[in-house]
């Protein structure tokens, strides 16, 4: 699905990834741990699309169509989705204009019919209500004047909605109480299925509690120099990257 194949990535001229590669097959999960400054949201940032993200050799491929080839909204019509650590805010537009917005416009690049307003509206209140989320939070700008919870809560929603192939989670455990974590987390087991894949990015231990890996990989000083099964994080939570820091 996901196939990542020895790319630098660069942000105006300085290195931040050098030769990282990486597989993430169809129906796994993956988490990429690692300390600040190893480059983590600079991988979710290039493979979303990001403007000024740099990468001149290697290949980014999602069901063997060369990413780094699209724009980034032709990465999210064939289905890429990225949740920010730090949700923005946009004042005056309301939070379900821009998702029904979103869903049409990732429609029409796949040649689909656009989704009609009491359809979506159904839809809509039913992934709500599963994320425990009133409606009329969503009349409101979006994200504007939500707490952390209700940010993240917000892009799960957006997720049931848009239904992506790839997820790319960075740090989505930033600023959750205990309560809105297991909440978020309800969300994306939901969706786990055999034709989608996700990378979820973090350095704890505790995301991974509810969402529960395949494969665990740590990224140091912009290479991945481990790989492993859900021990790996309980192995990283006990002794921290120092040792992995060194073999970078």
């Amino acid at each position: 699905m996901l196939s990542i194949q020895n790319i630098p990535v660069s942000i105006g001229g300085k290195p931040i990834i050098d030769g990282l590669t990486l597989d993430v097959p169809a129906g796994e999960v993956h988490a990429i741990m690692g300390p600040n400054g190893a480059g983590k949201s600079t991988l979710s940032y290039t493979l979303a699309g990001r403007d000024g993200y740099a990468v001149t050799e290697g290949s980014a491929t999602l069901d063997g169509d060369d990413l780094l080839a699209l724009s980034p909204d032709e990465r999210a019509a064939k289905g890429v989705f990225l949740s920010f650590q730090y949700p923005l805010e946009i004042p005056g537009v309301p939070a379900l204009t821009f998702i029904r917005t979103a869903m049409n416009a990732q429609r029409k690049a796949r040649g689909e019919a656009e989704v009609s307003a009491p359809e979506f509206l159904k839809r809509v209140r039913e992934a709500a209500a599963k994320l425990r989320m009133d409606m009329d939070m969503l009349k409101r700008g979006l994200n504007v004047g939500f707490s952390g919870g209700e940010k993240k809560r917000t892009e799960i929603l957006q997720m049931l909605m848009l239904e992506p192939r790839l997820l790319i989670l960075d740090e989505t455990d930033s600023g959750l109480d205990i309560d809105a974590l297991r909440i978020v987390s309800e969300g994306v087991n939901a969706l786990r299925s055999p034709d989608r894949a996700m990378l979820v990015i973090t350095h704890y231990q505790r995301l991974l509690d509810h969402i529960r890996p395949d494969r665990v990989h740590v990224l140091a000083h912009g290479r991945i120099v481990a790989s492993g099964g859900p021990e790996l994080a309980l192995e990283l939570e006990r002794e921290g990257y120092d040792k992995y820091g060194k073999a970078a």
